[in-house]
């Protein structure tokens, strides 16, 4: 959903409560905002389907502030909804552990897999799943007997085609796999007002917008704003140096970014990563200009298509100029005004 929309809708609930580690655009944009605690102020369990290892996560300092634990806010919400014990079944934080990982072990038991006790595993950090014999291979079974070990598809099989989904008749999703005109791109009429692709792909130094305001994604702007690459062609085509701060916009919205000048991309084409935090100009404006170089005040709100509903993050046609006057200040990052409770 493009910033406009999502701030628009943003105004339609009475109150918005916002459960956060850092003042985020979200939180920013929140009527209310429990501080929560980070990794490094509670205890956890971490671990994933395909690790073999099961890793204890000590706290390493205690809570600072006023920031409290996911299941402590909860469970005080709980209490004064007069459902504490049913939200809680009795066990704090270091009990839910314990019966989490007293789960897993059960569940290991049953395919072999021997986990220490709780205790130990605790102690020591982790928990060690012993090595596979054969390495993991998807569909193994499927491919050596294809007949005994069916797909969950209707066929059984590898579907290219679909009858289920052609019997769907969605005009933007057919049963198999076909060109279709995207919504936006530079074959397509809208070009002639927004003559360039614009490309938002993940950025270098962070996973989508997490720890934007931390100093390895912010050594990595320019100027302070998110960079857009542009082939020098283009640049020079629109006066825009190195470095310089240019506009991008098209008719959904705009934002400001620093120009980064070269040959390794396509002419026509830009990149704008993704995960600089929403900075309007005017906060409570939907389609403010956007002071940091966040793509989503650009790209469209329509899905992949009426099945799928994914994003279409690389199908905005945009244009780009420089930036006229004193730019205004990024503000992402500022805390706002803390107000002392009476």
């Amino acid at each position: 959903m493009s910033e406009r929309n999502l701030l628009q809708a943003w105004r339609k609930p009475d109150t918005i409560v916002v459960q956060e580690i850092w003042w985020t655009a979200t939180a920013r944009h929140a009527d209310i905002v429990l501080p929560a605690t980070t990794t490094l102020e509670r205890n956890d369990i971490g671990a994933s389907s395909r690790d073999r290892f099961i890793m204890a996560m000590h706290k390493a300092v205690e809570p600072v502030g006023e920031a409290r634990n996911d299941f402590d806010i909860f469970t005080g919400l709980a209490e004064r909804l007069g459902v504490r014990e049913a939200f809680t079944e009795g066990r704090d934080e270091a009990s839910w552990l314990r019966h989490l990982y007293a789960v897993s072990r059960q569940q290991a038991a049953r395919h072999g897999v021997e986990l220490p006790d709780f205790e130990s595993f605790w102690a020591q950090g982790y928990a060690e799943v012993a090595e596979p014999d054969e390495p993991f291979v998807l569909f193994e079974s499927f491919r050596q007997d294809p007949q005994a070990n069916p797909l969950k598809t209707p066929s059984g099989r590898i579907e290219i085609a679909s009858r289920t989904i052609a019997g769907f008749d969605y005009p933007d999703c057919p049963g198999h796999p076909t060109w279709m005109e995207p919504e936006e791109w530079l074959g397509g009429e809208r070009a002639g007002r927004f003559p360039l692709h614009m490309i938002s792909g993940q950025p270098k130094g962070k996973l989508h917008a997490q720890m934007d305001s931390c100093l390895v994604s912010r050594n990595g702007k320019v100027n302070g704003r998110e960079v857009i690459t542009m082939h020098e062609d283009d640049a020079r085509a629109r006066g825009i140096g190195d470095a310089d701060v240019v506009r991008v916009f098209n008719d959904r919205g705009a934002t400001l970014a620093s120009a980064a000048l070269g040959r390794d991309i396509r002419p026509g084409v830009v990149h704008l990563p993704t995960g600089s935090w929403y900075d309007p100009e005017t906060p409570a404006t939907p389609g403010a200009l956007d002071k940091h170089g966040n793509p989503n005040v650009l790209t469209p709100d329509r899905g992949t298509s009426r099945l799928a509903q994914g994003p279409i993050a690389h199908s905005a046609l945009v244009e780009v100029e420089r930036f006229a006057g004193d730019p205004p200040p990024v503000t992402a990052f500022d805390i706002p005004e803390i107000i002392a409770r009476r």
